[in-house]
């Protein structure tokens, strides 16, 4: 059967019966996928730059000002700017005005997502390591070496 002009890409023959079975097996695949954090992800890809891994460092200490990041760091002050924006985007930094000058700190928020995830990570990792090592049969001898036998004559 041919396409019609601007049908939808699921319509074949069969018409509404064979479109409710896909309508229903993309619900199950939607349902069985975990839902992705989007400033989760853009946190991540942010905090991937070197520079930007080195702001974020510097800001931990507290609130600063572009000026001031930029004396630490081997780049210019709109260098900086727009490393701070892209952490910004990414949920990872905020600002605020004091006076005629902008300071920059942590967004207590973002970094409360990396940590969650981190965390997570590290928990079903350790849990995995846990569950290997007790379902590991043990060795004989030490270091799975057998006693007795010597290869030397």
């Amino acid at each position: 059967m041919a396409k019609r002009r601007g049908a939808a890409p699921f319509e074949t023959e069969g018409g509404s019966e064979n479109r409710q079975k896909i309508l229903d097996a993309g619900a199950l695949v939607r349902g069985s996928l975990r839902l992705v954090d989007a400033y989760l992800q853009a946190g991540l890809d942010a905090l991937g730059d070197a520079t930007r891994m080195a702001i974020f460092q510097r800001l931990a200490d507290g609130p600063i000002a572009v000026n001031e990041l930029a004396r630490h760091l081997p780049v210019s002050r709109p260098a900086v700017s727009q490393h701070l924006k892209v952490l910004k985007d990414a949920g990872l930094v905020t600002d605020m005005k004091e006076g005629t000058r902008r300071l920059y700190q942590l967004d207590p928020e973002g970094v409360a997502r990396l940590r969650a995830h981190f965390d997570q990570m590290w928990t079903k990792a350790m849990s995995a390591f846990k569950n290997a090592v007790e379902t590991t049969p043990p060795t004989g001898g030490k270091h799975g070496k057998h006693r007795g036998s010597s290869r030397r004559s």
